[in-house]
Protein backbone atom coordinates (compact mmCIF):
# COMPACT_ATOMS: atom_id res chain seq x y z
CA UNK A 1 0.00 0.00 0.00
CA UNK A 2 2.82 2.42 0.90
CA UNK A 3 4.50 1.95 -2.47
CA UNK A 4 1.21 2.46 -4.31
CA UNK A 5 0.78 5.74 -2.43
CA UNK A 6 4.34 6.81 -3.32
CA UNK A 7 3.79 6.15 -7.02
CA UNK A 8 0.49 8.04 -6.84
CA UNK A 9 2.25 11.01 -5.22
CA UNK A 10 4.95 10.90 -7.87
CA UNK A 11 2.30 10.92 -10.60
CA UNK A 12 0.48 13.75 -8.83
CA UNK A 13 3.66 15.85 -8.69
CA UNK A 14 4.27 15.21 -12.39
CA UNK A 15 0.77 16.29 -13.37
CA UNK A 16 0.71 19.20 -10.95
CA UNK A 17 4.04 20.45 -12.31
CA UNK A 18 2.22 21.41 -15.50
CA UNK A 19 0.20 23.99 -13.59
CA UNK A 20 2.11 24.90 -10.41
CA UNK A 21 5.56 26.50 -10.26
CA UNK A 22 6.43 25.01 -6.86
CA UNK A 23 5.57 21.50 -8.03
CA UNK A 24 7.46 22.13 -11.26
CA UNK A 25 10.62 22.92 -9.30
CA UNK A 26 10.13 19.80 -7.18
CA UNK A 27 9.54 17.58 -10.22
CA UNK A 28 12.58 18.87 -12.07
CA UNK A 29 14.75 18.74 -8.96
CA UNK A 30 13.82 15.15 -8.18
CA UNK A 31 14.42 14.04 -11.77
CA UNK A 32 17.82 15.76 -11.85
CA UNK A 33 18.98 14.62 -8.41
CA UNK A 34 20.89 11.50 -9.44
CA UNK A 35 22.43 13.23 -12.47
CA UNK A 36 23.61 16.03 -10.19
CA UNK A 37 25.05 13.55 -7.73
CA UNK A 38 26.98 11.69 -10.41
CA UNK A 39 28.46 14.97 -11.58
CA UNK A 40 29.49 16.24 -8.14
CA UNK A 41 30.36 13.19 -6.04
CA UNK A 42 34.03 12.69 -5.26
CA UNK A 43 34.78 9.03 -6.02
CA UNK A 44 36.86 8.26 -2.93
CA UNK A 45 35.08 10.54 -0.44
CA UNK A 46 32.94 9.30 2.46
CA UNK A 47 29.58 11.03 2.62
CA UNK A 48 27.36 11.63 5.61
CA UNK A 49 23.81 12.15 4.40
CA UNK A 50 21.41 14.60 6.09
CA UNK A 51 17.79 14.75 4.99
CA UNK A 52 15.37 17.55 5.94
CA UNK A 53 11.86 17.87 4.59
CA UNK A 54 11.94 21.64 4.45
CA UNK A 55 13.57 24.77 5.84
CA UNK A 56 12.43 24.34 9.44
CA UNK A 57 13.86 20.82 9.69
CA UNK A 58 17.09 21.99 8.08
CA UNK A 59 17.49 24.63 10.78
CA UNK A 60 17.06 21.88 13.36
CA UNK A 61 19.75 19.77 11.75
CA UNK A 62 22.11 22.63 10.97
CA UNK A 63 24.01 22.68 14.31
CA UNK A 64 24.79 18.99 13.83
CA UNK A 65 25.93 19.46 10.22
CA UNK A 66 28.23 22.31 11.18
CA UNK A 67 29.69 20.56 14.23
CA UNK A 68 30.51 17.46 12.19
CA UNK A 69 32.05 19.59 9.47
CA UNK A 70 34.21 21.33 12.07
CA UNK A 71 35.27 18.28 14.10
CA UNK A 72 35.39 15.61 11.37
CA UNK A 73 36.67 17.23 8.16
CA UNK A 74 37.48 13.82 6.67
CA UNK A 75 33.77 13.43 5.80
CA UNK A 76 31.80 15.11 3.03
CA UNK A 77 28.25 16.31 3.68
CA UNK A 78 25.28 15.53 1.42
CA UNK A 79 22.13 17.50 2.22
CA UNK A 80 18.78 16.67 0.65
CA UNK A 81 15.38 18.37 0.77
CA UNK A 82 11.93 17.24 -0.22
CA UNK A 83 10.29 20.66 -0.42
CA UNK A 84 11.24 23.57 -2.69
CA UNK A 85 10.76 25.90 0.28
CA UNK A 86 13.86 24.30 1.77
CA UNK A 87 15.96 23.61 -1.30
CA UNK A 88 15.42 26.94 -3.06
CA UNK A 89 16.38 28.93 0.06
CA UNK A 90 19.40 26.82 1.05
CA UNK A 91 20.74 25.45 -2.26
CA UNK A 92 23.85 27.64 -1.86
CA UNK A 93 24.46 26.75 1.79
CA UNK A 94 28.21 26.46 2.34
CA UNK A 95 27.98 23.92 5.15
CA UNK A 96 27.29 21.03 2.76
CA UNK A 97 29.32 19.74 -0.17
CA UNK A 98 26.32 18.67 -2.24
CA UNK A 99 22.72 19.88 -1.92
CA UNK A 100 19.90 18.34 -3.91
CA UNK A 101 16.27 17.24 -3.84
CA UNK A 102 15.46 13.75 -2.60
CA UNK A 103 13.47 11.74 -5.17
CA UNK A 104 10.11 10.46 -3.96
CA UNK A 105 10.36 7.23 -1.93
CA UNK A 106 9.70 4.57 -4.56
CA UNK A 107 11.75 1.36 -4.54
CA UNK A 108 13.41 2.27 -7.84
CA UNK A 109 14.27 5.81 -6.79
CA UNK A 110 15.67 4.70 -3.44
CA UNK A 111 17.86 2.00 -5.00
CA UNK A 112 19.22 4.32 -7.67
CA UNK A 113 19.89 7.15 -5.21
CA UNK A 114 21.66 5.00 -2.61
CA UNK A 115 23.60 3.04 -5.23
CA UNK A 116 24.94 6.39 -6.44
CA UNK A 117 25.73 8.01 -3.08
CA UNK A 118 26.72 5.05 -0.88
CA UNK A 119 26.65 7.12 2.35
CA UNK A 120 28.53 5.93 5.42
CA UNK A 121 25.71 7.09 7.69
CA UNK A 122 22.44 9.02 7.46
CA UNK A 123 20.60 11.52 9.65
CA UNK A 124 16.88 12.13 9.21
CA UNK A 125 15.55 15.24 10.94
CA UNK A 126 12.40 15.14 13.09
CA UNK A 127 9.48 13.62 11.13
CA UNK A 128 11.29 11.97 8.20
CA UNK A 129 10.42 8.27 7.92
CA UNK A 130 11.09 7.17 4.33
CA UNK A 131 10.22 3.46 4.19
CA UNK A 132 12.22 2.33 1.14
CA UNK A 133 15.29 4.47 1.74
CA UNK A 134 15.49 3.33 5.34
CA UNK A 135 15.01 -0.37 4.57
CA UNK A 136 17.76 -0.27 1.96
CA UNK A 137 20.10 1.53 4.39
CA UNK A 138 19.37 -1.12 7.01
CA UNK A 139 19.94 -3.94 4.49
CA UNK A 140 23.33 -2.44 3.59
CA UNK A 141 24.33 -1.99 7.23
CA UNK A 142 24.46 1.81 7.01
CA UNK A 143 23.73 3.50 10.38
CA UNK A 144 20.65 5.72 10.25
CA UNK A 145 19.74 8.16 13.01
CA UNK A 146 16.54 10.06 13.74
CA UNK A 147 17.38 13.46 15.25
CA UNK A 148 15.09 15.76 17.25
CA UNK A 149 12.23 13.34 16.63
CA UNK A 150 9.08 13.65 18.69
CA UNK A 151 6.19 11.21 18.96
CA UNK A 152 2.58 11.43 20.14
CA UNK A 153 0.05 8.66 20.87
CA UNK A 154 -2.19 9.72 17.96
CA UNK A 155 0.49 9.01 15.34
CA UNK A 156 -0.04 6.12 12.94
CA UNK A 157 2.88 4.08 14.34
CA UNK A 158 0.97 3.49 17.58
CA UNK A 159 -2.37 2.49 16.03
CA UNK A 160 -3.36 -1.09 15.19
CA UNK A 161 -3.79 -0.18 11.53
CA UNK A 162 -0.32 1.37 11.37
CA UNK A 163 1.69 -1.65 12.45
CA UNK A 164 2.98 -2.52 8.99
CA UNK A 165 4.16 1.01 8.25
CA UNK A 166 5.46 1.26 11.82
CA UNK A 167 8.12 -1.30 10.95
CA UNK A 168 10.02 1.55 9.30
CA UNK A 169 11.00 2.73 12.78
CA UNK A 170 12.99 -0.46 13.31
CA UNK A 171 15.31 0.56 10.48
CA UNK A 172 16.88 3.30 12.59
CA UNK A 173 20.07 2.57 14.45
CA UNK A 174 19.13 5.00 17.20
CA UNK A 175 16.57 7.68 17.97
CA UNK A 176 17.53 11.00 19.53
CA UNK A 177 14.15 12.17 20.80
CA UNK A 178 13.00 15.44 22.29
CA UNK A 179 11.18 14.18 25.37
CA UNK A 180 10.55 11.19 27.59
CA UNK A 181 7.01 10.65 26.28
CA UNK A 182 8.52 9.91 22.86
CA UNK A 183 10.96 7.43 24.37
CA UNK A 184 8.17 5.67 26.25
CA UNK A 185 5.98 5.39 23.14
CA UNK A 186 8.84 3.81 21.20
CA UNK A 187 9.55 1.48 24.10
CA UNK A 188 5.93 0.23 24.04
CA UNK A 189 6.31 -0.98 20.46
CA UNK A 190 9.62 -2.69 21.15
CA UNK A 191 12.06 0.01 20.10
CA UNK A 192 14.46 0.50 22.96
CA UNK A 193 17.42 2.36 21.48
CA UNK A 194 16.10 5.86 22.02
CA UNK A 195 17.89 8.60 23.96
CA UNK A 196 16.23 11.74 25.28
CA UNK A 197 18.58 14.54 24.21
CA UNK A 198 16.19 17.45 23.58
CA UNK A 199 15.80 19.56 20.48
CA UNK A 200 18.75 20.81 18.42
CA UNK A 201 16.71 23.94 17.58
CA UNK A 202 17.73 25.35 20.96
CA UNK A 203 21.37 25.11 19.90
CA UNK A 204 20.49 26.68 16.57
CA UNK A 205 18.80 29.77 18.03
CA UNK A 206 21.81 30.34 20.28
CA UNK A 207 24.00 30.19 17.16
CA UNK A 208 21.69 32.67 15.44
CA UNK A 209 21.87 35.00 18.43
CA UNK A 210 25.65 34.93 18.33
CA UNK A 211 25.65 35.70 14.60
CA UNK A 212 22.96 38.38 14.69
CA UNK A 213 23.42 41.43 12.49
CA UNK A 214 23.57 45.06 13.53
CA UNK A 215 20.82 46.85 11.60
CA UNK A 216 21.52 50.60 11.63
CA UNK A 217 18.06 51.57 10.36
CA UNK A 218 16.36 49.55 13.10
CA UNK A 219 18.85 50.85 15.66
CA UNK A 220 17.94 54.41 14.72
CA UNK A 221 14.21 53.63 14.72
CA UNK A 222 14.20 52.40 18.31
CA UNK A 223 16.30 55.27 19.69
CA UNK A 224 14.46 58.23 21.18
CA UNK A 225 17.77 60.09 21.43
CA UNK A 226 21.42 59.17 21.77
CA UNK A 227 20.89 57.69 25.24
CA UNK A 228 17.37 56.33 25.57
CA UNK A 229 15.64 53.48 23.77
CA UNK A 230 11.91 53.36 23.18
CA UNK A 231 9.86 50.39 24.32
CA UNK A 232 9.52 48.15 21.26
CA UNK A 233 6.92 45.53 20.36
CA UNK A 234 8.10 43.09 17.66
CA UNK A 235 5.56 41.00 15.77
CA UNK A 236 7.22 38.21 13.79
CA UNK A 237 5.71 36.00 11.07
CA UNK A 238 2.30 37.59 11.59
CA UNK A 239 -0.85 36.75 9.67
CA UNK A 240 -4.03 38.81 9.25
CA UNK A 241 -5.84 37.43 12.34
CA UNK A 242 -2.78 38.26 14.46
CA UNK A 243 -2.46 41.76 13.03
CA UNK A 244 -6.11 42.59 13.60
CA UNK A 245 -5.54 41.97 17.31
CA UNK A 246 -2.20 43.56 18.14
CA UNK A 247 -2.55 46.57 15.84
CA UNK A 248 -5.92 47.41 17.39
CA UNK A 249 -4.30 47.43 20.82
CA UNK A 250 -1.37 49.63 19.84
CA UNK A 251 -3.63 52.08 18.03
CA UNK A 252 -4.99 52.82 21.49
CA UNK A 253 -1.64 52.74 23.33
CA UNK A 254 0.77 55.12 21.71
CA UNK A 255 3.86 55.01 23.92
CA UNK A 256 5.44 51.94 22.28
CA UNK A 257 7.07 51.60 18.88
CA UNK A 258 6.09 48.70 16.64
CA UNK A 259 8.09 46.50 14.31
CA UNK A 260 5.93 44.23 12.16
CA UNK A 261 7.55 41.43 10.12
CA UNK A 262 4.61 39.72 8.36
CA UNK A 263 4.80 36.13 7.17
CA UNK A 264 3.46 37.10 3.76
CA UNK A 265 5.25 39.97 2.07
CA UNK A 266 3.03 41.11 -0.76
CA UNK A 267 1.75 44.51 -1.73
CA UNK A 268 -1.88 43.71 -0.83
CA UNK A 269 -0.92 42.44 2.61
CA UNK A 270 1.39 45.38 3.31
CA UNK A 271 -1.40 47.78 2.38
CA UNK A 272 -3.77 45.85 4.65
CA UNK A 273 -1.40 46.28 7.61
CA UNK A 274 -1.07 49.99 6.92
CA UNK A 275 -4.87 50.35 6.69
CA UNK A 276 -5.22 49.07 10.26
CA UNK A 277 -2.87 51.70 11.67
CA UNK A 278 -4.56 54.93 12.76
CA UNK A 279 -2.74 58.25 13.13
CA UNK A 280 0.69 56.65 13.07
CA UNK A 281 3.67 57.33 10.87
CA UNK A 282 4.44 54.07 9.07
CA UNK A 283 7.70 53.31 7.31
CA UNK A 284 8.69 50.27 5.23
CA UNK A 285 12.16 48.91 5.88
CA UNK A 286 13.22 48.95 2.22
CA UNK A 287 12.31 52.64 2.00
CA UNK A 288 13.76 53.68 5.35
CA UNK A 289 17.04 55.44 6.03
CA UNK A 290 18.72 56.40 9.27
CA UNK A 291 17.47 59.93 8.66
CA UNK A 292 13.81 59.43 7.71
CA UNK A 293 13.03 56.59 10.15
CA UNK A 294 13.69 58.68 13.25
CA UNK A 295 10.15 59.83 13.98
CA UNK A 296 8.29 56.79 12.60
CA UNK A 297 5.93 54.94 14.93
CA UNK A 298 5.76 51.67 13.00
CA UNK A 299 8.43 49.92 10.93
CA UNK A 300 7.15 47.25 8.55
CA UNK A 301 9.77 44.71 7.48
CA UNK A 302 9.04 44.16 3.79
CA UNK A 303 11.91 41.77 3.04
CA UNK A 304 13.12 38.38 4.23
CA UNK A 305 16.08 37.26 6.31
CA UNK A 306 16.15 39.90 9.05
CA UNK A 307 13.65 38.72 11.65
CA UNK A 308 16.03 36.78 13.90
CA UNK A 309 18.26 39.86 14.20
CA UNK A 310 15.31 42.24 14.59
CA UNK A 311 14.11 40.45 17.73
CA UNK A 312 17.26 41.79 19.39
CA UNK A 313 15.70 45.27 19.43
CA UNK A 314 12.45 44.24 21.10
CA UNK A 315 11.11 44.34 24.64
CA UNK A 316 8.03 42.23 23.95
CA UNK A 317 7.41 39.80 21.09
CA UNK A 318 4.44 38.30 19.34
CA UNK A 319 4.89 35.27 17.08
CA UNK A 320 2.18 34.66 14.51
CA UNK A 321 0.47 31.60 13.12
CA UNK A 322 -1.41 30.59 16.26
CA UNK A 323 -4.78 31.37 14.69
CA UNK A 324 -3.98 29.18 11.67
CA UNK A 325 -1.98 26.01 11.05
CA UNK A 326 0.29 26.63 14.04
CA UNK A 327 2.72 29.10 15.55
CA UNK A 328 6.03 29.92 13.94
CA UNK A 329 9.43 29.91 15.69
CA UNK A 330 9.02 31.26 19.23
CA UNK A 331 12.59 30.39 20.21
CA UNK A 332 14.13 33.05 17.95
CA UNK A 333 12.34 35.66 20.06
CA UNK A 334 12.69 34.03 23.48
CA UNK A 335 16.48 33.70 23.17
CA UNK A 336 16.68 37.51 23.44
CA UNK A 337 15.31 37.48 27.00
CA UNK A 338 11.88 38.85 26.24
CA UNK A 339 8.39 37.44 26.83
CA UNK A 340 6.65 35.91 23.83
CA UNK A 341 2.92 36.00 23.03
CA UNK A 342 1.20 33.65 20.59
CA UNK A 343 -2.20 32.35 19.55
CA UNK A 344 -4.09 29.24 20.71
CA UNK A 345 -2.86 26.71 18.13
CA UNK A 346 0.29 25.82 20.06
CA UNK A 347 -0.55 22.53 21.80
CA UNK A 348 1.71 20.40 19.58
CA UNK A 349 4.66 22.78 19.96
CA UNK A 350 6.77 21.65 22.89
CA UNK A 351 8.79 24.87 22.99
CA UNK A 352 5.62 26.97 23.33
CA UNK A 353 4.30 24.70 26.05
CA UNK A 354 7.61 25.02 27.89
CA UNK A 355 7.53 28.81 27.68
CA UNK A 356 3.97 28.83 29.03
CA UNK A 357 4.96 26.54 31.89
CA UNK A 358 8.04 28.57 32.84
CA UNK A 359 6.38 31.98 32.64
CA UNK A 360 8.20 33.25 29.56
CA UNK A 361 5.30 32.81 27.16
CA UNK A 362 1.63 33.83 27.11
CA UNK A 363 -1.24 32.41 25.09
CA UNK A 364 -3.86 34.77 23.74
CA UNK A 365 -7.32 33.77 22.54
CA UNK A 366 -8.71 37.06 21.28
CA UNK A 367 -8.36 40.83 21.58
CA UNK A 368 -9.56 40.89 25.18
CA UNK A 369 -6.99 38.37 26.40
CA UNK A 370 -4.24 40.12 24.43
CA UNK A 371 -5.19 43.46 25.94
CA UNK A 372 -5.26 42.04 29.45
CA UNK A 373 -1.86 40.34 29.22
CA UNK A 374 -0.06 43.15 27.40
CA UNK A 375 -1.50 45.82 29.69
CA UNK A 376 -0.10 43.93 32.66
CA UNK A 377 3.33 43.61 31.01
CA UNK A 378 3.35 47.24 29.89
CA UNK A 379 2.33 48.49 33.32
CA UNK A 380 5.11 46.73 35.22
CA UNK A 381 8.74 46.85 34.11
CA UNK A 382 9.50 44.30 36.80
CA UNK A 383 6.99 41.79 35.44
CA UNK A 384 8.12 42.44 31.87
CA UNK A 385 11.78 41.88 32.71
CA UNK A 386 11.17 38.82 34.87
CA UNK A 387 9.04 37.19 32.15
CA UNK A 388 11.80 37.93 29.64
CA UNK A 389 14.41 36.44 31.93
CA UNK A 390 12.33 33.28 32.23
CA UNK A 391 12.07 33.04 28.44
CA UNK A 392 15.83 33.33 27.96
CA UNK A 393 16.56 30.90 30.79
CA UNK A 394 14.19 28.36 29.23
CA UNK A 395 16.16 28.40 25.96
CA UNK A 396 19.51 28.14 27.73
CA UNK A 397 18.35 25.26 29.92
CA UNK A 398 17.45 23.08 26.94
CA UNK A 399 20.52 23.69 24.80
CA UNK A 400 23.21 21.06 24.28
CA UNK A 401 21.34 18.44 22.21
CA UNK A 402 23.96 18.61 19.44
CA UNK A 403 26.75 17.51 21.75
CA UNK A 404 24.63 14.70 23.19
CA UNK A 405 23.89 13.37 19.70
CA UNK A 406 27.53 13.43 18.59
CA UNK A 407 28.70 11.72 21.77
CA UNK A 408 26.41 8.79 20.93
CA UNK A 409 27.26 8.43 17.24
CA UNK A 410 30.26 6.47 15.95
CA UNK A 411 32.21 8.78 13.65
Amino acid sequence: MYNIIMYAIQLGIAIGSLFNEKLRKMWRGERDAVRMLRAKLEPDARYIWFHAASLGEFEQGRPLIEQIRKDYPQYRILLTFFSPSGYEVRKDYKGADIITYLPIDTVGNARKFLRTVRPVMAFFIKYEFWYNYLHILQHRGVPAYSVSSIFRPDQVFFKWYGRNYGRVLRCFTRFFVQNDESRQLLDKIGIHDALVVGDTRFDRVLQIKEASKCLPVVERFVRLDSADKAKVFVAGSSWQPDEEIFLRYFNEHRDWKLIVAPHVIGEDHLKFITSLLKDKKVMRYTQATEENVTDADVLIIDCFGLLSSIYHYGDLAYVGGGFGVGIHNVLEAAVWDMPVLFGPNNKHFAEAQGLLRDGGGFEIQDYESFSQIVSRLVASDGFLQESGRQAGAFVESLSGATGKVLSNVKL
